[in-house]
């Protein structure tokens, strides 16, 4: 069983990726052709000519966003990836080892794990094998840097849940548009905000059972502790501004015109990204496009997928560049300790 899954969820993201490009190069095809000299090329030419077309009216949409909303968006990549250093210091705050661990540290740790696991997609890392080595050498033993991670999974997990509780509730009618995707969206908006106030209820119960101090939940030697409400009141501020900041990323990066505003935004964030997240695709290439097309159809398509570029180079592909230098030198920093003790160490 566990073969046949290891190649499922593969398939499953490739298919997820051929069926959303394609859907999204009709929606491209189709917003450029509203320019009677597009049109008259991509009539006139093939597939590749095509692409490169619809690429140049998509490079004059990046060159008409302003300056000012390129550095809001860059404000908005720093304020994400710092709430997602925050993660690992409430996980650590939980397992009472934050001492002796610095906030440089962390948000190294933190960075190079995300910058891996968004790019590379959820299921091969998960934030394991960069924390694993991190937090080990800080003399975290395998079953504390599992829960770390468990939370911190947790953390992203209550955050979306939260946001997406109070979405439903204010803009019931953004599932409404989704139904060109998948029927399963077809909800009316009195029962996606019974959804949202469902979502707010696991929300209080989840803080009721922090404040009322539930034991701890044991697997044979693994004891996993409910967190306390220190804790979980940081996870209320903390995975609603990494979501937030992610999401103004794209926000700032949408024109004027035509913008639905941030909490519609905020949402097809919070659907596109989940949405990227359970089909494997790295980066959620193609999920995000035709969520938020979906979503925000009186924005024009180019204008979309421009913002999810910036959006994409921001907090994915920048982030990414800048974590290879890191790893490079925590790597030598720990093969140089372990030749020092080497040396240190008498023969026998």
């Amino acid at each position: 069983m566990k073969r046949i899954l290891d190649f499922f969820w593969p398939v499953i993201g490739l298919v997820a990726v051929v069926w959303s490009v394609k859907l999204l190069f009709e929606k491209l095809a189709d917003e450029a052709a509203t320019d009677e000299k597009v049109r008259a090329l991509l009539e006139a030419g093939g597939l590749w000519s095509d692409i490169k077309t619809i690429a140049a009216v998509i490079g004059n949409k990046l060159g008409a966003i302003p300056a000012h909303g390129y550095f809001l968006a860059g404000a908005s990549t720093l304020v994400a990836y710092a709430a997602l250093a925050w993660y690992d210091r409430i996980a650590l705050i939980h397992l009472k080892r934050e001492r002796g661990i610095s906030w440089i540290y962390i948000s190294a740790c933190s960075f190079v794990t995300y910058a891996l696991s968004h790019n590379i997609g959820a299921s091969v890392f998960s934030g394991g094998m960069v924390r694993y080595r991190a937090y080990s050498a800080k003399g975290l033993s395998a079953t504390e840097i599992a829960i770390l991670i468990l939370l911190c999974s947790y953390t992203f997990a209550f955050g979306t849940i939260l946001l997406l509780a109070f979405v439903l509730i204010g803009e019931p009618q953004i599932l409404t548009p989704l139904t060109s995707l998948s029927a399963h969206f077809s909800i009316t908006e009195h029962a996606a905000r019974i959804i949202g106030f469902a979502l707010l209820g696991f929300v209080a119960l989840y803080t009721i059972g922090s404040w009322l101090q539930l034991p701890p939940l044991r697997f044979r030697s693994f004891e996993l502790v409910y967190p306390r409400l220190p804790v979980v009141a940081r996870q209320y501020i903390a995975a609603p501004l990494e979501l937030m900041g992610a999401a103004g990323i794209i926000y700032f990066a949408l024109p004027e015109q035509g913008n639905p505003g941030f909490f519609i935004v905020l949402g097809a964030f919070l659907l596109s990204f989940s949405a990227g997240l359970l089909s494997q695709v790295p980066g959620g290439v193609g999920v995000m496009e035709a969520v938020f097309l979906a979503i925000m159809p009186g924005m024009p398509a180019t204008a979309v997928f421009a913002a999810l570029l910036v959006w994409r180079l921001f907090y994915l592909i920048l982030p990414m560049a800048l974590s290879v230098p890191v790893i490079l030198l925590f790597e030598r920093a720990q093969l140089s300790k372990a030749l020092h003790q080497e040396r240190k160490t008498p023969t026998p």
